[in-house]
């Protein structure tokens, strides 16, 4: 799996006397300063209008089909199917040659993780915008060094005196020479050889990864003061002199074993930070004093209780007031940002990630800024003005992105009070002057309540304390073993690298027919699948293309053709094996099956032999396919249903298919009521007793989208693309033929051909994973006469129906008539209980759940008021009894026949009620356990010992355990001889009035 490693701006050491910069003045004297829209709009423009580069949108945040990112964190990540060559040659993508554009970007957490950096100096961000021009095997060093002189000294008119440019000086380790063509192209461009400095690896060599795409770097660097030589402060971390702009030049590949080739097709990278050029071409030092933020900083302080922003860092910023400033500014960005794009605070991945920043911010709004609650909320709008422009989905989210603020903001306020209680109370207990803050506390803190470490070392700072860093370390590591350990089963398919895929480019090796897997037809009620033979047509040992693989081999197999579905569009691949002509019985298993570049890769280990040039026979697992064509088309009239019942805002946020179950992720504020999910579920299946056809067409994708009702994903279409909707022809929804609302979504999936097939589906599962964002799992009833799965629709109604009939018996007994023992009144309690578990961990429709749920709690309560009253009256019953044997003395303790503790503490607080300065002990023993239990009171005046001593004391002596406080205990201990624990109870008592 590529790790990519993302190019970072250099950070800049603060310095003290930077803490205020807003008199700095730009380079271009009086000129009118230009604003950030400007900025990256002649950026756009430049490239667009002057160099023919097709202007591409910013993709989501989210990224899209790599587990190797939590955020998109450069303008290259999702160009990288481009790079490695895995682009779907139908795809628009693929046809790319000059692109521009503006890439929303967010570091923190994972490897590139600026959080902790936010605030405390006057440059990182979460979130930031990158702008980029791109090559896609057109031009190469001259060209972009050219465009890039351009842009910057005469369309932005930086000074070119004030311009540094670093290239790659070699490495001879590595056996690489210095990058003279990229030096000569400088100094032909007029820039002059003091300025233009050689640098190594660390520098000025590019990687994706540990393998991968890779290259030499040029960067331009701009020096603030200007009119002297500063070639000793480039890359030496100073703040006079920052890198702009990096031009990465993708010439060479690294191999699994780390040797550097020529890549077939030389590609450009290049990447500016908006927010450090706009900071340039404004005159400031500090990104915070440009026009990105200061609305943002003008709007915190109107609702804030402090002085305005100051820019102060370090020791000059002693209450921490403008770090704060500066944080919840960055934060709101990156919170309204990740929102829109559907990224929610939550508790894994990017959405953790997300809950820590937005506690963060939230802790210094109310803590430093002294603001009121809903303050974070309130400057959504503020962001909108700023970027909605750009990124108009921040202006269609915007009341979303503020209700999931506030509603994540009050419950971190609640976390935050305890929180706060758990530190006081650890620091009471501890010689912090000499002790570190326990490590545990810490990491629960982190872990149970959500705070950011970074959070944690705030609060402690604040107090003086550090934690254990050491033993932290240690925690930490531990979760992350855990968390590896459980993820190491999961084995990543064979996939080709850029090399191995423009190898069988330039051997003309075709692309994968695979249409075969949709031609499937009807006969008589079966699905008939076609057969498919095969000539192999390459294979890939996970490094390089191979003529032969020998036996035990695990390989990546290339057919001309294939029947077989790769996964692809949320739906599982598909099962089967081949076999090898003239080798029927022996079998090849197909392990999984992946796309790349237009190939289909089918991962198998050679059972015998295989080479280049073998014929092979598919042999397709029809069933698992079935069942997968099943829940694919039960997934889109699931989307429909969910339109048809909530409304158009419910929005898809991911999906998933396989053979056993659906999973369906969508937009919605709150968890659907049981009536909404029985409506669903109805909707749902009254489109399947329809027995509709399903039609699908292959069209242009400018077509496509002309289709009314059409639902889409955020991820990159093929073209032509396929759609497919059900009871309505494609050319009927295109030339609008009718106004039937109905299920129609571009789709590469395999479907059923009638809805009937389905037979029913049913919602076993409905909860919120975030805040705005809800799971559906599903099931569906498939043919049992074709496949050999369990009808498991069928089975989950069965069970509900079972279930409810369990329920609506035992609320009949409840209602007829009142208990006459507690012990009646107790059973009956606990079936309530072992029904619930039932209810809550059986697969039954989700709708009839939370119905049975609904009628059990409010069983649970009246049999528990029923179990309540009857033991007050058991209790009142005995304590008359024992008020009469020992009357109100000073010192009572006895022992009562009943096998409830709760009993037993009830007749523990009746005696005391009635004989206040008695100190009482009343033990039982439990018939069904064998144990002691026991229960005491003592005078709330002045008592001579605290009960939960005496009962502490007690059952510790007997092997057991109890606690309570200062008036009343409870606990249980182990003993067959009650004499000998009423006699030690009343002793231990007798010895404490005497002291």
């Amino acid at each position: 799996m590529l790790r990519p490693m993302i190019r970072r701006f250099r950070p800049l050491r603060a310095l003290p006397h930077l803490h205020s910069t807003r008199s700095a003045r730009s380079f271009s004297g009086d000129a009118p300063e230009l604003s950030a829209a400007r900025v990256r709009g002649t950026f756009l423009d430049f490239f667009r209008d002057k160099h023919r580069h097709m202007l591409v949108p910013s993709s989501s945040v989210r990224p899209r089909g790599d587990p190797s990112l939590l955020f998109v964190n450069a303008g290259m990540n999702q160009f990288k199917p481009l790079f490695l060559g895995r682009a779907d040659p139908r795809s628009e993508m693929a046809s790319y040659r000059r692109v521009v554009n503006s890439q929303k970007c967010v570091r923190a957490g994972g490897k590139h993780n600026d959080l902790e950096d936010v605030g405390r100096d006057l440059y990182h961000h979460t979130f930031f915008e990158m702008l980029g021009n791109w090559s896609f095997g057109d031009y190469f060093k001259l060209e972009a060094c050219s465009m890039a002189w351009s842009l910057l000294t005469e369309h932005y008119g930086i000074p070119a005196h004030r311009l540094y440019v670093s290239y790659f000086s070699g490495d001879t380790a590595l056996g690489l020479t210095a990058d003279e063509e990229t030096r000569q192209i400088w100094l032909d461009l007029g820039v002059p050889p003091g300025h233009l400095l050689p640098f190594g690896l660390k520098e000025n060599f590019w990687e994706m990864g540990d393998s991968g795409p890779c290259g030499p770097c040029t960067e331009i660097h701009y020096d603030y003061v200007g009119g002297r030589d500063a070639t000793e402060l480039v890359n030496a971390d100073s703040p006079d002199v920052v890198e702009i702009w990096n031009l990465v030049f993708m010439q060479y590949n690294r191999e699994v074993d780390q040797h550097l080739q020529p890549l077939p097709q030389f590609n450009v990278d290049t990447g500016m930070g908006l927010e450090r050029l706009v900071s340039v071409l404004q005159g400031k030092r500090s990104n915070y004093d440009t026009d990105l933020f200061v609305p943002l900083l003008h709007a915190i302080h109107q609702r804030s209780k402090v002085e305005p922003y100051g820019g102060r860092t370090g020791a000059e910023d002693q209450a921490k007031v403008d770090t704060a400033y500066r944080v919840v500014a960055d934060h709101i960005r990156t919170l309204s940002v990740c929102i829109a794009d559907g990224v929610h605070p939550g508790m894994s991945g990017a959405e953790l990630v997300l809950r820590r920043i937005l506690r963060r911010a939230v802790r210094f709004c109310i803590e430093v800024l002294q603001a009121p609650q809903g303050t974070l909320g309130s400057l959504v709008p503020t962001v909108t003005q700023i970027l909605g422009d750009v990124y108009p989905e921040l202006y269609r989210e915007a009341d979303r992105i503020i209700d999931i603020i506030n509603e994540n903001e009050a419950q971190f306020l609640s976390s935050l009070q305890q929180g706060t209680r758990l530190i006081q109370r650890t620091l009471s207990r501890m010689d912090h002057r000499q002790e570190a803050f326990p490590a545990s506390v810490a990491w629960s803190l982190h872990r149970d309540l959500g705070f950011p470490l970074d959070l944690v070392d705030l609060m402690l700072e604040e107090r003086g304390v550090q934690v254990d860093g050491q033993e932290l370390e240690r925690l930490i590591s531990d979760h992350q073993k855990v968390v590896s350990d459980l993820q190491s089963g999961v084995q990543c398919p064979v996939m080709l690298d850029v090399v191995s895929l423009a190898e069988l480019q330039k051997s003309a090796v075709p692309h994968t027919d695979d249409r075969l897997k949709y031609q499937y037809r009807l006969d008589q009620d079966q699905y008939v699948f076609p057969a498919c033979c095969a000539t192999v047509l390459a294979l890939y040992d996970g490094q390089t293309l191979v003529s032969e693989v020998t036996e035990g081999r695990r390989c990546g197999v290339i057919l001309d053709q294939t029947c077989f579905y790769s996964e692809q569009g949320g739906q599982s691949h598909d099962q089967g094996y081949f076999t090898s002509n003239g080798l029927q019985d022996v079998l090849f298993p197909v392990e999984a099956v992946v796309q790349a570049g237009g190939y289909v890769v089918h991962q198998v280990t050679a059972a015998v032999s295989l080479k280049t040039g073998d014929q092979v026979c598919l042999h397709l697992d029809q069933g698992h396919r079935l069942s997968c064509m099943t829940n694919h088309t039960a997934t889109h009239i699931l989307n429909f249903a969910l339109r048809e019942v909530l409304g158009p805002s419910v929005q898809q946020r991911g999906s998933h298919v396989s053979a056993d179950r659906l999973r369906f992720d969508f937009s919605i504020k709150v968890s659907l009521t049981a009536s909404q999910l029985k409506q669903v579920e109805q909707c749902v299946n009254d489109i399947i007793s329809a027995n509709q056809i399903v039609h699908s067409q292959e069209l242009s994708l400018h077509q496509a989208r002309t289709i009314r009702g059409l639902r889409t994903v955020d991820e990159a279409y093929p073209d032509p693309v396929r759609v497919v909707c059900v009871g309505v022809t494609v050319s009927e929804l295109l030339d609008n033929q009718t106004d039937r609302q109905t299920s129609v979504e571009l789709c590469c999936g395999t479907h059923l051909l009638l809805t009937g097939s389905i037979l029913d589906l049913v919602i076993i599962s409905e909860r919120q994973l975030v805040k705005g964002i809800s799971r559906i799992v599903a099931v569906t009833g498939p043919d049992a006469a074709r496949v050999s799965l369990m009808n498991a629709a069928n089975v989950s109604r069965e069970a509900g129906q079972f279930l409810s009939q369990e329920v609506d018996s035992l609320s009949t007994r409840l209602s007829a008539t009142t208990p006459a023992s507690l012990d009646s009144a107790q059973t009956l309690a606990k079936e309530v209980g072992v029904l619930s578990d039932a209810v809550d961990n059986t697969s039954i429709p989700q709708w009839q759940r939370r119905d049975l749920q609904s009628r059990l709690k409010a069983l649970q309560r009246s049999s528990n008021t029923v179990v309540r009253k009857l033991e007050s009256k058991e209790a009142a019953v005995r304590a008359q009894v024992l008020l009469g044997k020992n009357g109100k003395k000073e010192l009572l303790v006895d022992w009562v026949e009943t096998d409830s503790l709760s009993v037993l503490m009830k007749t523990v607080n009746q005696l005391s009620a009635a004989s206040p300065q008695s100190h009482v002990m009343l033990l039982a023993h439990q018939r069904h356990s064998g144990k002691v239990l026991c229960a005491c009171q003592v005078p709330k005046d002045s008592p001579c010992f605290p009960a939960s001593d005496w009962a502490v004391a007690l059952c510790h002596h007997f092997g057991g355990a109890a606690g309570g406080s200062a008036l009343v205990a409870k606990g249980t201990g182990n003993s067959i001889n009650m004499e000998e624990v009423l006699r030690w109870a009343e002793q231990f008592a007798l010895q404490r009035q005497k002291h």
